[in-house]
This record gives C-alpha cells, structure tokens and sequence, in this order.
C-alpha cells in the first residue's frame, strides 16, 4: 500500500513538475543537485551554488563583425511582455544605432527565433540588420566568440556578474527594470545582488526615470549612478488610443486583475483581498462587470455571489493587446518603485488603472490622469475601486483623460537620448 501510495505521488509530481516554465524546472534541477549530496567540498558546493553567475566563457575573435550581445535567462513567444521584451526593443535598437549585428544568447532555456520578429513588429521598430541566436546553459564549456568592437547588454544582476567574471566594464550594459536588491530577504543572494548594482566601471541603462530617482537618491543609493548611468521611458506602440470608447455587445464593462501569485512584488493577495472586498460592498456587480484574470500559474477562482472570472494565462503579443484594448478598469500592484508596464499598458489602450504608491512613486499624473496611484492599503485601494468606477463609466472624462496621456508610443524618442549618453560614456 505504502509502495502504491510513493508511486503515485511520483507520477503526480512529473506531471507537475512537466507543466512548468522551463526556467523553473532548470531551477528545480539546479537545487536537486545540490541537496542531493550529503557530503562534499566547498569549492564544489560554491560551484554548484555559483552557477548563475559563473563567468561566461569567451573567446576573442578578431574577424568578428561588430556584435551587441543580449545575455538573459530564456525567451519565447510567451513571455515577451514587461523586461523580457524591452531587452529585445533595447538591442534592437542599439544594434541598429552601432550598425552591429544582434545577438541574443539564452542561459536556461533555447532561444525561440520568432520571438525577435514578434517584438519588432508589436513595437514598431525598424530593424533590418543581421541577427542570431545562441543557447549557453549554466555550466557550459563552449565559448562565446567576441569580436574587439563587442558590447554586452546584460539583463539581470546574475547575467551581469557571468558577463564581469570574463569581460572589461567598459564593454558592458547593464539594463536594470527594478531595484532588483527587493528580490530578496537580507541574504547571500541580497548581498550580491547589491554588490553587482555598485560595480564602479558598469554602464546603467535604467527602466523610468522614478526608478533611476530612487536607486540614485533613496536611502540605499548606488554610488555614481549619475556618472554612469542614465534613464528613459518606456514606450507602448502596441496599445493605441481608442477612436471612442464603445459598449461592449452584453452591455457590461470589464475588469482587469495583473494576478501573478508567484511574484511576492506584485501583491496578488493583497489584490484578491481588494476585489473579494469591491464585490461583496456591490462595487463591482455582476449584472454590470465581466472578470478577467491575466497572469502565470492562476488557479480557478470563485468571487462573491458566484461570480468566476476569465483565466488568462500565456498569450502572444496580439492576443495580449487585443484583450487590454477591451478593458474598462483594472488593478494592477506592484510593490517596487517603478510603476510596471501594466498601468500604462491598460491606460494607453483607453482603460482606468488603480496601482499603488511605493517611495517615489507617489503619482502617475504625469503620464495619464486615468492612472489613480493610492497606498496599498485595503481602504485604499477599494475606496481607489470605488472612484476608478465612477470614472469608467464617465466615458466623456475618461476619454479626454485618454487623448490627453503622456505616454510615449515611439521607441526611438525615448530610448535613443538614453542609449547616445551610454555608447558615448564609452569613448570618453
């Protein structure tokens, strides 16, 4: 019996174990290495503990084209929306500006091609120069070519420590979309993770000019972030304004959730708790809102008065901005100082979007007056529900506040300032 019961709790556990992300199973597998020994050395332990920032092999390749490099963990058609596509938008433009040939090399899991093509086109990017794909898992032995005129765009502290292990500073980039030392508790990983941000000869391409303002100033300041660093704004060519904000065919507004229960930042409890609250106060009935759902990993969900919201789980680009565009209002919280892209996402698209404040993020007025930013607290946020609805059916002030936004819809604009500054840092 005992045996029968062991069995099938295996086949439950491949089962799940299949059905995740490849990053996460890569992780998985990472860890079982390591708790598997029960006896070892500790330079094997530091090894196996280590092997997401090894240093990256390279080779110097003196016939190399001129190449800028994207090093991140994985990339495929469905997860190209937020960081995992603005690194793709960032070398592509990079590329197109040193004339160089684009390179993206993947560390967990292979590279899917057709993602490359899916953002250019969703963005609106002229790109037309040659590009290639590489997949360098953790441990590998085989050898980046580098050619002598090579830059090295990194997305994550980890890719970014691999990269300085073998490579001068003055060759890297390093694109930072969060205060990523808020990953953690006060810890090992923390602590790295922070000594990575102060690396004195590291070029910063920060995601907002709010994030850049916090990691410069706040209280746990990088050093010389001003020197070596410098900012843009994202931009949303994919979302456009509406022409008029129509009623949709069954008489009812939709409400978006950003539920992603596994990113602690993005405050999905905290949100739950939220809508749990509007609907049983009769903010949110169901004879006038349909639920909608987005994110990875969400369970089957019943909100008061039987109400079950539309799960969205992984969706293409279209798809992805095809359901913003049918959005009335959303909640959408992230517990960092940078705004995400969500807000602007849902607010670009003709939506009203509730998030929450965090240090200096204390508004988002500056890009749209249909963003209402309160404190995280229940109160808060509900009684934010309560105004984003009254405001979602004023559809003549939402609709003005809409044609009125600051938001950016031109990559060029607000990414080719910030990337002149950087490439030129480098010729001083």
């Amino acid at each position: 019996m005992l045996n029968r019961l062991r069995r099938v709790i295996r086949k439950v556990l491949r089962s799940v174990y299949r059905r995740l992300p490849s990053s996460a199973q890569a992780r998985i597998r990472h860890l079982s290495r390591i708790q598997l020994r029960t006896e070892t050395n500790s330079h094997l332990m530091l090894q196996e503990y280590g092997a997401s920032w090894a240093p990256l092999p390279v080779f110097a390749d003196r016939a190399s084209l001129p190449t800028l490099t994207i090093v991140t963990d994985s990339v495929d058609s469905d997860s190209l929306f937020g960081g995992v596509g603005t690194a793709l938008v960032v070398g592509a433009v990079a590329a197109s500006r040193l004339n160089a040939r684009l390179r993206l090399v993947t560390r967990t899991a292979a590279p899917d091609p057709a993602a490359l093509g899916q953002i250019i086109k969703a963005h609106r990017l002229e790109f037309n120069g040659p590009a290639d794909f590489a997949h360098m898992p953790l441990r590998t032995e085989k050898p980046l070519p580098l050619g002598p005129d090579d830059l090295i765009l990194t997305t994550s502290w980890w890719s970014t420590r691999a990269v300085l292990g073998s490579v001068s500073p003055d060759r890297v980039i390093y694109l930072l979309q969060e205060d990523e030392r808020m990953f953690y508790p006060h810890s090992d990983m923390r602590l790295r993770c922070a000594e990575t941000l102060r690396e004195a000869g590291v070029r910063v391409l920060v995601n907002t000019q709010l994030l850049f303002d916090h990691l410069a100033e706040g209280a746990d300041f990088l050093p010389r972030l001003r020197e070596r660093g410098c900012s843009f704004e994202p931009a949303f060519p994919a979302f456009k304004r509406p022409d008029i904000i129509k009623p949709h065919a069954d008489g009812k507004k939709n409400f978006f959730f950003y539920a992603r229960p596994n990113h602690p930042r993005n405050l999905y409890w905290r949100g739950l708790e939220v809508i749990d609250k509007a609907v049983r106060e009769g903010l949110l009935p169901a004879d006038k809102w349909n639920f909608h759902f987005a994110g990875h990993d969400i369970r089957g969900i019943e909100l008061p008065g039987g109400v079950k919201p539309k799960i969205w789980s992984k969706m293409p680009w279209a798809q992805y901005a095809d359901l913003i565009s049918q959005m009335d209002l959303g909640l959408s919280l992230m517990d960092t100082p940078h705004p995400s892209y969500p807000p602007f996402d849902l607010a670009a698209s003709g939506a009203v979007v509730i998030t929450n404040t965090h240090g200096p993020k204390v508004s988002l007025d500056q890009w749209s007056r249909n963003i209402i930013a309160v404190p995280p607290s229940v109160p808060d946020l509900v009684d934010a529900i309560r105004r984003g609805v009254a405001l979602a059916f004023d559809t003549e002030t939402r609709f003005a506040n809409c044609a009125d936004d600051r938001i950016a819809r031109d990559w060029e604009s607000t990414l080719g300032p910030a990337l002149e500054r950087l490439l030129s840092l480098r010729s001083q």
